[in-house]
């Protein structure tokens, strides 16, 4: 009662492998009937299935007519699920909402699959979602992509800006990756890298942002076909399988980067990287603290870092030997007030200093 897809050397771009989908729904179905046809024998095949898969009725096999031929080859699964073994009476508001999603997520991930557009309807009704493109426009909190992306016929992609939470909206081989995965960081490494050389230019070096940073303000958006995909559990949310096993490579075109750029992430990241700067240089200075002990060739004052430190004077001087005369004159007005500190290597001119600079001279005690 097991699947057959365990042939690892067919590369296959389908979901399930192991065969747990059908049968588990037909097991927790008081009626489950399954219909295909093969338009090349031209015959057709149905069977019923009752109280569980208990009871499984004898396969019918007809001959298909003319008409049925010329529309193919399909697969039709219809079934009611045993209400009575999940404690309910009738499907709740969220188990209709759950199921409702998921036949949007299948015409938004299979839409224009191959060239072939794909109509699906709930409750009657044609769901109006002809690209994955269309489908994210419908997801609420998230913006839409402002970069889109048919790369090829395995991949579609798009990237939006967050609000400093990274988000993400997948699918592998019609599979809502809910989590995300190994598609998704794929996808968000080549932006990043991208994002992180922009940022470079346009702060003139003066601003380093890591890609782990850029990642928080980006939405990622991915339709993937992979073969033989691998998923961390059974209900399939996030990907494993490494890029290099794809069975593809999607590589994102200049103009869709450049789409990127152009969609304000960029003065967002760098806006926030700046006030980031700014609050770290402000924690380095102005703090008031206890005596200064173990800097070379410092010679504090001795009311520093006491109540009297605001009366303090430190006087910094141009190498050691200019110390020398400073301290000569202190031993005559007295150490109490009075501390000496001989600057070595050429001050830096903060009128045209980077945050990024001024904070470095800051952690390493250099004069500013």
């Amino acid at each position: 009662m097991t699947g057959s897809n365990f042939d690892d050397d067919e590369k296959k771009t389908t979901g399930g492998r192991n065969g747990y989908g059908a049968k588990l729904a037909n097991i927790f179905s008081s009626e489950f009937k399954v219909e295909c046809a093969d338009s090349k024998r031209g015959k057709s095949f149905c069977q019923t299935f009752r109280d569980n898969m208990k009871n499984p009725g004898e396969p019918i096999i007809k001959n298909m007519t003319a008409a049925q031929v010329k529309k193919g080859d399909y697969v039709k699964i219809s079934f009611s699920p045993d209400l009575t073994r999940f404690k309910m009476d009738s499907l709740d508001e969220d188990t209709v909402a759950l199921l409702s999603k998921r036949a949007y997520d299948i015409a938004g991930s299979m839409a224009n699959r191959k060239g072939k557009k794909l109509v699906v309807t709930l409750n009657g009704n044609k769901i109006p979602v002809k690209k994955f493109e269309n489908y994210l426009a419908l997801y609420r909190g998230i913006e839409a992509p402002t970069a889109y992306e048919m790369v090829d016929i395995r991949w579609e992609v798009g990237v939006s800006v967050s609000d400093g939470t990274f988000q993400q909206v997948s699918f592998v081989n019609s599979i809502n990756t809910s989590k995300g995965g190994e598609h998704v960081n794929y996808i968000a490494d080549q932006v990043a890298k991208r994002l992180a050389t922009v940022l470079v230019r346009k702060s003139k070096g003066g601003t380093i942002v890591k890609p782990a940073q850029i990642k928080n303000y980006l939405n990622v958006f991915v339709n993937c076909l992979i073969e033989n995909p691998a998923f961390d559990s059974q209900t399939k949310e996030f990907l494993t399988t490494k890029k290099g096993k794809f069975g593809s490579k999607c590589e994102l075109s200049e103009a869709f980067l450049k789409k990127v750029e152009k969609s304000g992430i960029v003065d967002k990241i760098l806006a926030m990287a700046k006030f980031r700067e700014k609050e770290a240089l402000g924690k380095k200075s102005g703090k008031k603290t206890v005596k200064l002990t173990g800097i070379t060739k410092l010679d504090d004052a001795n009311f520093a870092g006491t109540g009297k430190s605001k009366d303090c004077t430190l006087l910094l001087t141009e190498g050691d030997s200019a110390k020398s005369l400073a301290m000569s004159g202190i031993s005559v007005v007295g150490r109490d007030y009075y501390g000496v500190f001989p600057l070595k290597g050429k001050p830096l001119n903060v009128r045209e200093a980077t945050n990024a600079q001024v904070s470095c001279c800051c952690r390493h005690h250099q004069w500013v």
